[in-house]
């Protein structure tokens, strides 16, 4: 079973109906006892991290996520749940994350005025290396974004795919072992975003 977590944040309902335009069937909870069952893990997220963090540590789900996450559970961040896969957002003032990546979420400074903040809309990531969820996927491949802080992961070797807004190289696709953390929207992404979420469910 794919659990979805909801920790009160924003787009669950199209991630889930991401998956089931997919023939796959899926679980939004926030229940800790379901999340340690579960067989894959997707966080998603539209929300400002120092709630996301205070809806987490209310609802019990700091452990279970990090529990699983260490028994290597296919774990599979989207947007805000990539940022907060990682250790510290500037967001809020400055917020400690989930810590499952070392590294921080930075926030765009622009230096041209047309770069506008948040970045929303398409743009392209560059692969760096292979994963299974890029299978059938090519370099260059755009995607869908909406957000003004993006991650920069503590080692060059958590990452996977770079894109480029704003002055600012980032790493647009993350992950380590069994997880997997996209700042861009998949289930927003057309075929090719189903397709990476098409990788992942079949990710071992």
């Amino acid at each position: 079973m794919i659990v979805i977590i909801d920790y009160k944040a924003g787009n669950l309902t199209s991630v889930q109906l991401g998956f089931c335009a997919l023939g796959l069937e899926t679980r939004v909870t926030r229940d800790p006892a379901e999340i340690a069952r579960a067989e894959r893990l997707v966080f998603p997220g539209v929300a400002a991290a120092g709630a996301a963090m205070r809806n987490l540590r209310e609802l019990g789900l700091v452990a279970p996520l990090r529990a699983a996450a260490a028994r290597g559970i296919p774990f599979l961040g989207i947007c805000l749940g990539t940022q907060i896969v990682l250790g510290h957002s500037e967001e809020d003032g400055g917020t400690e994350t989930l810590g499952l990546l070392p590294g921080q979420v930075r926030r765009f400074r622009p230096v041209v005025p047309t770069d506008k903040v948040p970045q929303i809309g398409w743009n392209s990531v560059a692969f760096r290396r292979p994963h299974p969820v890029l299978a059938g996927l090519a370099t260059g491949s755009e995607f869908y974004f909406v957000h003004s802080y993006y991650p920069a992961p503590a080692n060059e070797t958590d990452i996977i795919g770079v894109t480029e807004y704003a002055g600012a190289a980032f790493a647009s696709l993350l992950g380590r072992g069994n997880i997997v953390a996209a700042q861009f929207h998949p289930e927003k992404s057309g075929r090719i975003g189903l397709q990476l979420l098409k990788n992942f469910s079949d990710w071992d």
